[in-house]
């Protein structure tokens, strides 16, 4: 039964004793980016989406592709009028220029 022997080397070594592994706060490495609904409504600004940094081979463009946004009609029209605040949009991010994501149907 001598199956595990000399496999737990970090153990014997005395490990890692007392070395406490940095707190980072996961939201330094985000970027606010603004989605823009298509220009044939009247209020184009939609909202801010976070996204995490271009790192390495990541890029951070590619991670807003393809979110999709719920918006109801009433905020893309800037109307504040109940009649149409049931009717909800579902806008998809295509493209990302700067800081602003680009979205359609």
């Amino acid at each position: 039964l001598n199956m595990a022997v000399g496999k737990n080397k970090g153990l014997s070594k005395g490990g890692k004793k007392g070395v406490k592994k940095k707190i980072v706060d996961p939201f330094t490495r985000k970027d606010w980016y603004d989605v823009k609904a298509p220009s044939m409504f009247s209020k184009r600004q939609v909202g801010t989406t976070l996204v995490n940094r271009t790192q390495g081979t990541k890029i951070a463009s590619e991670g807003l592709k393809g979110r999709v946004f719920e918006v109801s009609l009433a905020d893309l029209q800037a109307d504040t009028d109940a009649e149409r605040s049931f009717r909800k949009f579902r806008l998809i991010a295509e493209y990302v220029q700067g800081r602003n994501v680009l979205c359609n149907f």
